[in-house]
């Protein structure tokens, strides 16, 4: 191949599902907020209990900012590891949405809904994100 003919592999559907999937948990992260406002005030959810959901909200947040900028980045610098990382912190991601989704204290409508969304966009990342991987790795960098 001619040093100027360098093939584009990154995938423009895994980056908008990146760009989609990173408002979107915003919006999940808000409502979340505010729907323990609201079972922290209407219903009688144990402090522990609460306690317990909210850090691990906390911590759903920091795994998935890490987990869209290694996968953002990693698809867009064509890299395997980068892309790896945000495949392998796509699992402890989707291992919480499922706990919002079945089995924390008190579970509403909106967040049975919201949370089975966010395992579809988890579901498509995951695919596309292993087919990238797979185009990078096939590519030989000189």
């Amino acid at each position: 191949m001619a040093p100027g003919n360098q093939t584009i592999l990154s995938s423009t559907p895994l980056q908008i599902l990146f760009y989609l999937n990173s408002w979107y948990f915003a919006a999940f992260y808000l409502a979340e907020i505010l729907m323990f406002v609201y079972k922290g005030v209407m219903l009688p959810y144990p402090s522990d209990n609460l306690v317990l959901d909210l850090v691990l909200l906390l911590l759903f947040l920091a795994l998935e900012s890490l987990r869209i900028f290694y996968g953002w980045k990693g698809n867009l610098c064509e890299r395997s590891l980068a892309s790896c990382v945000s495949v392998f912190i796509l699992f402890p991601c989707a291992a919480l949405a499922v706990y919002y989704l079945l089995l924390q204290t008190f579970v509403l409508r909106l967040e049975f809904i919201l949370s089975s969304v966010l395992l579809a966009f988890y579901s498509l990342e995951f695919l596309l994100g292993l087919l990238s991987i797979s185009a990078f790795s096939r590519s030989r960098v000189y």
